[in-house]
Formats: C-alpha cells, sequence, structure tokens
C-alpha cells in the first residue's frame, strides 16, 4: 500500500468512516432472519435449536461462513436466526434468545437476512391452502398485508445500518414453493400435491403470493438503499436455473419439504414448505461473497 493511501485509510478510521474489513481483509458475518434462514427443514440442527429456532449447519449462512472459512476469509461469525421470527422480533428476545440485532456490531460488514413472511402470517395461509380453500379471500387478504410488510423489512434494513455502518446487506429472498402446473402422470411427487390436497387454482393463487413477496422486498431494498443502506437482494428468481425444476410437484428432485416433514422423527409442520438441504444450498449460491 502507497504511504499516501495508508495515511488516508487511517484518517478515515480515526473519523469512523472505513470499514473495518479494508483493515483486516477479513469478513466479519452476521445471519439474521426467520425459518427460511435459520434453515428449518434442512436438518443438522444445532444444540438447543431443535424444536424452537430450528437452526441448520445446513443453512445458506453457515454455508456461507464455510466458504468463507475455507478460503481464509472469515474474521467472525454469528448465527442467530430463529424459525418464526418476524421483522419486529428482530429487535426484542424471541424465544427465551437475546434480540438479534444485539449481534449486530459496528465492525460487523457482511449481513445475510431473510425476513418478512412472518409479518403477513404466510404460514397460516399455506396451512389454509392445504386444509382448506385459499382461493379467493384468503389470497386477497394476504396480498393487502405485502405493502406493510416491505416497509417493516425497509425499516428493519435502515436500523441495521445504524448499527451496523459499514454492513453489506445482503436479502435472500423466498422464491415459489409449489410449480403452478399440473401434476405430470407417472411421476411420483410428494402427497402434497395431490389434487385433492392443493388443486390447480390453489397453486395458481398461491404463486401470485409467493411472487408479490419477491417484488415487495425487492422494492424494500430498493427504498433502503435510497436512505443509504448498502442492501443488495437476491431470490430463487434471480439466476435462471437454480431452482428452476425444483418446486414441490414437479418432476425434478425437489428442493422443499413437503408431507414427508410430517413423517415420525422429522420436524412436524413447521418445516413444509421449506427448503431441505439441497434448497439451501441452492440459496448459499446466490450469495456473492
Amino acid at each position: 500500500m502507497k504511504r499516501s493511501t495508508a495515511v488516508l485509510l487511517a484518517a478515515l478510521m480515526t473519523l469512523g468512516l472505513a470499514p473495518a474489513a479494508e483493515a483486516t481483509g477479513s469478513t466479519s458475518l452476521v445471519v439474521l432472519g426467520d425459518s427460511y434462514a435459520s434453515g428449518t427443514g434442512a436438518g443438522s440442527y444445532q444444540d438447543g435449536t431443535a424444536g424452537n429456532c430450528w437452526r441448520s449447519d445446513n443453512s445458506y449462512g453457515e454455508q456461507v461462513a464455510a466458504r468463507l472459512r475455507a478460503a481464509g476469509r472469515l474474521g467472525s461469525f454469528a448465527n442467530v436466526s430463529c424459525s418464526g421470527a418476524a421483522t419486529a422480533d428482530l429487535a426484542r428476545p424471541f424465544k427465551d434468545r437475546p434480540a438479534q440485532l444485539d449481534a449486530l456490531k459496528r465492525s460487523t460488514n457482511l449481513v445475510l437476512l431473510t425476513a418478512g413472511t412472518n409479518d403477513i402470517d404466510y404460514s397460516a395461509y399455506g396451512g389454509i391452502c392445504v386444509q382448506a380453500d385459499c382461493t379467493g379471500a384468503p389470497t386477497e387478504a394476504i396480498l393487502a398485508k405485502l405493502p406493510q410488510m416491505g416497509g417493516n423489512v425497509a425499516g428493519l434494513l435502515t436500523e441495521i445500518r445504524k448499527r451496523s455502518p459499514f454492513a453489506r446487506v445482503v436479502v435472500v429472498g423466498y422464491g415459489r414453493q409449489v410449480s403452478p402446473s399440473e401434476d405430470l402422470p407417472a411421476i411420483p411427487l410428494d402427497p402434497i400435491c395431490s389434487d385433492t390436497v392443493l388443486t390447480a387454482a390453489e397453486r395458481r393463487e398461491g404463486n401470485q403470493v409467493a411472487d408479490g413477496i419477491d417484488a415487495t422486498l425487492r422494492s424494500a431494498v430498493a427504498k433502503a438503499r435510497l436512505r443509504g443502506v448498502n442492501a443488495t437482494y437476491v431470490s430463487p428468481f434471480s439466476r435462471p436455473g437454480t431452482f428452476a425444476g425444483h418446486a414441490l410437484c414437479e418432476a425434478g428432485t425437489p428442493f422443499l419439504r413437503g408431507f414427508d416433514a410430517l413423517a415420525p422423527g422429522q420436524e412436524g409442520p413447521e418445516a413444509v414448505f421449506h427448503p431441505n438441504q439441497q434448497g439451501q444450498t441452492a440459496l448459499a449460491s446466490l450469495v456473492r461473497v
């Protein structure tokens, strides 16, 4: 490093205007969010988290951390994600655990986040689709909640910037859980794909909600960027082929859990419609570090 550059960097650090990563060359990573971030449904749960936060060693955040560690670039790592957390829950104790946002430090320079769908009771909507009929009024009701969800996520990103002003925040989306097309004949699929469980109309409207969530998160990140947050958005839609053919009820190997999660010894209803280990690996591939 030339002396003039070193002097300038030192001055910026003194003023608190340069990230610690420029001086250390390492990444201080924090993973925040809900069940998609924690890895509910992906197995290999960390001690004390099965049955509550469902924090998996196979989650996309853990996989990104492993990638950085293997490259010798991981300085510090905290995964505080927890299944069931809404955006507001990240700022307060949740499931007898400290507020997730308390894991953020001024030196944190990378944050991975998935959050928002618990603000709109997306899991309850999925339950209606499986157990009754979610077309019509239930779909309209959840779509009406999306603007508020977007505002909540944008506000959360602003709060992250306050606590970790030098962090790059990568918001990872949810994608589609179910194929919109009818089942192919003679293809073995999860029982959740039966037309007596999820009708073609429910799949169509359910994917309208999934697409709306994706658009809302993209817009929330864009708004946060206008407020000075160094945020980017990645979703299963953003790289063609990453999830193509792997939603539930498609002929390819599914990247999500269906009724298999209800079998004895499995996670139960909380894991239905959630990425399995392969799905989490696909999400990890979207995160560039």
